[in-house]
């Protein structure tokens, strides 16, 4: 199942392309030139996240933002099961199609263990690292795990594919303030059926599903890409992942490590505060 739908040229003015991983089709943009950042998002989010950080970047750097299967312009195909490790295996795909190398990786939410996780295999490929209110370690937290256990019970199940409930009482619930309806309805039109969510669907159980591979990338990350410069630009007033628990960690896991503070950021920092992000980052990586 593709979307049907064509953002606005003015909102998001990016050319669209495509990938035809192993199990689905991949939508991504892919604008400017000089050193890579991939940009990686969450749930429930789409490139679109990224698009005044690329605006800003793009005439100083090539920057790539995806859209993980089941989420924005890319494929919802048949028999995918939206795992973390899955996504982290597609994602690894495509940095090998587009041969990036020397790249930065950049994840927020879900896209911080998506995108540590595919660039851990490639590590000396990797340039350096962005993190932004994300996690690469077993989420214990007994908030988070609550939070997982409620989204996935059937009655949540059925609120989140049949009403968009994480994109209208999480996503939109936060930045309704800060979007303009058109954005806002950026987010909503790229999850338009209850079959059109499934992926969305999916990701809170792996909060409890993925300690595997959260495990794994807890000993990995240190180990594979401690060693690489790394920038963390934190939303400070972030309840899902918060910096008191989450900056001591990352700061025991990278030797090179630059802290950007934004003290009025929720969890979507994206969309909060994008100069001070895109300024941090071309600070961080001249």
């Amino acid at each position: 199942m593709l979307i049907d739908f064509v953002p606005d040229g003015d909102l998001y003015p990016f050319e669209s392309r495509w990938f035809d991983s192993s199990v689905g089709r991949v939508h991504y943009i892919d604008e400017g030139t000089g050193p890579t950042i991939l940009f990686c998002h969450g749930a429930p989010a789409w490139s679109f996240l990224y698009r005044h950080i690329v605006r800003s970047l793009r005439d100083r750097y090539r920057c790539v933002a995806v859209d993980h299967l089941g989420f924005g312009l890319s494929e919802r195909p048949a028999g995918f099961g939206y795992t973390i490790a899955e996504h982290t295996g597609v994602l690894g795909e495509l940095i090998d199609h587009l041969r990036l190398d020397g790249f930065i990786v950049m994840g927020q939410d879900w896209g911080g263990p998506i995108g540590l996780g595919a660039a851990t295999a490639r590590a000396d490929r990797v340039r350096g690292i962005v993190l932004g209110n994300t996690v690469f370690w077993p989420i214990d937290a007994w908030a988070n795990r609550a939070f997982s256990s409620v989204m996935s019970s059937r009655p949540m199940q059925r609120r989140i594919l049949e009403q968009n409930f994480l994109v209208e009482r999480v996503l939109l619930a936060e930045l309704g303030r800060t979007l303009t309806p058109a954005e806002a309805d950026h987010y909503r039109a790229v999850q338009p059926t209850p079959e059109a969510r499934r992926g969305l669907a999916a990701t809170p159980n792996q909060i409890r599903a993925a300690r595997p591979l959260l495990d794994d990338l807890a000993h990995a990350v240190p180990t594979h890409l401690g060693h690489k410069p790394t920038l963390a630009v934190w939303g400070m007033k972030d309840m899902v992942f918060r910096p008191t628990a989450c900056l001591p960690r990352i700061r025991a896991a990278f030797t090179d490590l630059e802290v950007v503070e934004l003290p009025h950021a929720r969890h979507f920092i994206q969309e909060h505060a994008p100069d001070e992000i895109a300024t941090a980052i071309a600070k961080r990586f001249p």
